[in-house]
């Protein structure tokens, strides 16, 4: 089922930022419970028609509805900014977001490590010298960085936040999982993997965000 109705969502965060535990919730002294003015339908439209493709309905009307960034999971949603004519996401990693492939699917549905199949990092051990062992330990990572961190793993992928230590989730747009949110544990060595309730069913993106508000509510509010 679609959600698309957030019409509570900016008085919940007002209580949140009203109470003095508010500031107490992961990532809320960065997001401060305020979100960004919604999109204007023709900037949504020129939006979508920059990255040829139209975005899931309930990131869609949360962007028209809603706000364009601000509060959210970690330390918020990336904000979008015009600039130059162009929109982009702003925020650390926000970058990693192809605007030019991101019509193109996404191919997964289940979890996938791009590592897996590479040679175990070098040991010590192994070496005679510390200076063999350090050229290992380099060409491994080189080979590692150029396996794991290039765009084709992440074509059909929004990168929404950041949850830090370069951890961040991200909104399917095409694929199969179109309308999942994913996470990107790359950085940790762990690949991608969908966000699942706690049903086992893959998180859209309404219930992804309202999950975060309930348990801040919960935590702060009682």
């Amino acid at each position: 089922m679609t959600h698309t109705d957030w019409s509570d969502v900016r008085g919940r965060l007002a209580r949140l930022a009203a109470h003095p535990g508010g500031d107490g919730v992961f990532g809320a002294p960065t997001h401060r419970w305020t979100l960004e003015p919604p999109l204007r339908a023709g900037e949504l439209a020129e939006l979508e028609g920059q990255l040829r493709v139209e975005l899931p309905e309930e990131y869609r009307s949360f962007l028209l509805t809603a706000g364009r960034g601000g509060a959210g999971p970690a330390y918020g949603l990336f904000p979008l900014r015009r600039v130059d004519g162009r929109w982009a996401w702003e925020g650390d990693g926000a970058d990693l977001t192809d605007r030019d492939t991101l019509h193109q699917p996404f191919p997964h549905t289940e979890a996938f490590n791009p590592a897996d199949g590479l040679p175990e990092p070098p040991d010590e051990e192994d070496y005679d010298t510390v200076e063999a062992f350090n050229e290992a330990e380099d060409a491994y990572w080189e080979l590692h960085d150029r396996t794991v961190y290039v765009p084709e793993h992440s074509i059909g992928l929004l990168y929404l936040c950041h949850l830090g230590c370069a951890a961040r989730e991200a909104l399917v747009v095409s694929g199969p999982a179109r309308g999942q949110m994913w996470a990107d544990d790359t950085a940790d060595s762990a690949g991608f993997r969908p966000l699942l309730d706690s049903d086992g069913t893959p998180l859209g993106f309404a219930r992804w965000y309202r999950r975060w508000l309930d348990e801040a509510d919960a935590a702060v509010l009682g």
